[in-house]
């Protein structure tokens, strides 16, 4: 027997004004014993965040992953907790395109429970070959990167 409504799929976030957002949700298995978020899941929040941009931004990490070619490793990472999250909580994980290189780009990531900032980070990462060499980042990924950095949407 069919379902009158579809089955609700995973959470993905979208790009507003080439900014990308991504919502997600407070579970008690984020928390420790104090009740608020382990600090390290605010770094697997940017994660998520960052892997459902490029997805959302038409860069498929995967294909090119088991194609051989390179994958993207974090090489600089720097991270200010402001303010908690706690059990329940309704968060927006912020992400935008700060510096594009041949090699690398850096992205600032914001994790907010509304207009709050909880954590504000940037990350940088670098383009490696499957030996772990740096190497230059497909060219159609760097015009994405570059039209986003610039404050333009784009359309996959």
């Amino acid at each position: 027997m069919p379902l009158a409504d579809p089955l609700p799929a995973p959470a993905s976030g979208r790009f507003i004004a080439a900014v990308h957002h991504f919502p997600l949700r407070i579970y008690f298995e984020d928390t420790d014993l104090s009740g608020l978020v382990y600090h390290a899941n605010y770094l697997r929040y940017m994660e998520r965040a960052r892997s459902d941009m490029l997805r959302v931004a038409g860069i498929d990490q995967r294909a090119n992953h088991e194609g051989g070619e390179g994958v993207y490793a974090v090489t600089d990472l720097k991270l200010a907790y402001r303010r908690p999250a706690r059990l329940d909580d309704d968060l927006m994980v912020v992400s935008q395109v700060m510096e594009v290189r041949a090699a690398s780009c850096a992205i600032q990531q914001r994790v907010m429970r509304g207009e709050d900032i909880l954590t504000d980070g940037v990350i940088t990462v670098a383009y490696l070959t499957p030996r772990g060499r740096p190497q230059r980042q497909p060219r159609p990924w760097i015009e994405i990167f570059s039209r986003l950095m610039r404050g333009e949407d784009i359309h996959p």
